[in-house]
């Protein structure tokens, strides 16, 4: 889901004025980004407990990073209310799963 909606700013920012390349564009980018690869990151290292929920915890600071910034975005009215709210609603389901995760991590098998 981090992954799909890391795509989807891609795809939206490509759209933003040429100005905003080397500050907004960049900072959404990468902060939307940064939530994907710090998960797979900390799964990857999950046999060290702390590590793993360090990676969460990045992950998690990354997602409302990303948020903020979808926020200038609307504001600046880049993008339109109807997909900020689609977008951010859809963080905010990233959000709660890391929480959940962090927090009962030895409960999935998986993990």
């Amino acid at each position: 889901m981090a992954y799909k909606l890391a795509m989807d700013i891609f795809e939206i920012s490509r759209q933003f004025p040429k100005e905003e390349t080397y500050s907004l564009i960049d900072q959404m980018r990468r902060s939307s980004r940064s939530v994907a690869i710090n998960i797979r990151e900390g799964y990857a290292k999950r046999k060290y407990k702390q590590v793993f929920i360090r990676h969460l915890n990045d992950a998690l600071g990354s997602s409302e990073e990303t948020r903020g910034w979808l926020d200038f975005s609307l504001d600046c009215r880049y993008m339109s209310k109807e997909k900020h709210t689609e977008l951010d609603r859809q963080y905010d389901g990233v959000n709660a799963m890391l929480y959940t995760l962090m927090n009962n991590w030895q409960n999935f098998s998986d993990v």
